[in-house]
């Protein structure tokens, strides 16, 4: 017997539960997982709330953490009992005292990175990767525009802009979020309650605009995001905090200059042993080499039976950085 969360019902924070559950024993390529730090990310909320809706009930949540293999199932080679794993884009149950991942889906975690720290990044880490190193492909000097700049995604897209010499301007909530975006390595910052984004990137590089724009709220930043492009820009979406844009006439992209749009994903991106490794061993070099540097705020730091209260701090959009459940 353990302990996870689980919800019956799709809903806001209160519906997720602290339960008994009964863990299956690995299947074939499956590894059994004793968490030590779950990461909480965006889109945990997307499944929660019903955005990305469940077929069925009760379901586990979340994706990400890292721990220690306890077992491994009987076709599984590449991992022991005993080794130090972190893994994302599992089966949805991360937010358990025990979870059983597919082997393909797991990392072997450097002896020099902590779990807190590989949960705090992992997720967020690869995601950054497709991001600037695959969708579009950040050059040095380049200047774009990075919303949500100082939440978990955004602190370590300044750190590895500035690892490429690339030049974000990063779009804040407050002085206090710009602050802490700027001292990560933003190279300029928007406060989006007190400026207009699309003028000041226009001021920023002088009347030029950005070729690419990376956009994780969704509705609210839409126009501004467009209006910030310059003529065949790339409006990159790939999350939906203050909810999904509907209702595009697609004839908007070619009266504000034969503009593209791309919807990516992680799975994506990341199909495979080789791509998964690849992704992973680039930024684990630059954790190792303190370009990115992770500091969970110990605010942030919640038990995993006080989900609830994490979902709704994450949701009033009063965090810095990453967030982290512990068993």
């Amino acid at each position: 017997m353990a302990k996870r969360i689980q919800f019956n019902q799709h809903g806001g924070p209160d519906v997720l539960q602290w339960v008994d559950f009964e863990l299956a024993d690995p299947a074939e390529h499956e590894v059994q997982v004793e968490n030590k730090a779950i990461g909480i990310n965006y889109i945990d909320t997307y499944v929660r709330s019903g955005l990305y809706p469940q077929s069925s009930f009760p379901s586990g949540l979340g994706t990400e953490a890292a721990g220690v293999v306890k077992r491994v199932g009987s076709a599984v080679t590449r991992f022991k009992a005993g080794d130090r794993v972190v893994y994302c884009q599992a089966a949805l149950g991360a937010y358990s005292e025990v979870h059983n991942v597919a082997e393909d889906r797991l990392v072997i975690l450097p002896d020099s990175i902590s779990f807190e720290q590989g949960a705090a990044s992992f997720l967020k880490g690869l995601t950054v990767q497709y991001l600037l190193r695959q969708t579009y492909k950040v050059k040095a000097d380049e200047i774009f525009l990075f919303h949500a700049a100082a939440g978990g995604v955004g602190l370590i897209a300044c750190q590895w802009a500035k690892a490429l010499g690339a030049h974000l301007i990063g779009t804040v909530g407050s002085a206090e979020k710009a602050k802490i975006a700027k001292d990560a390595g933003a190279w300029a910052t928007i406060n989006y309650r007190e400026e207009n984004i699309a003028k000041r990137v226009s001021e920023l590089t002088h009347g030029e605009k950005v070729a690419v724009v990376y956009d994780s709220v969704g509705k609210d930043t839409w126009e501004p995001s467009l209006d910030s492009l310059r003529r065949h820009g790339l409006m990159v979406s790939f999350g939906n905090a203050s909810g999904p844009v509907t209702g595009i006439d697609l004839g908007i992209l070619n009266k504000k200059g034969s503009l593209f749009v791309t919807r990516p994903s992680l799975f994506g991106y990341i199909t495979n042993r080789e791509e998964l490794d690849a992704a992973s061993n680039e930024l684990f070099s630059l954790i190792a080499s303190r370009a990115i540097q992770l500091n969970v705020p110990e605010q942030q730091k919640f038990a995993l039976s006080d989900a609830v209260r994490a979902h709704q701090v994450l949701e009033s959009r009063a965090t810095q950085g990453s967030s982290l459940l512990i068993p």
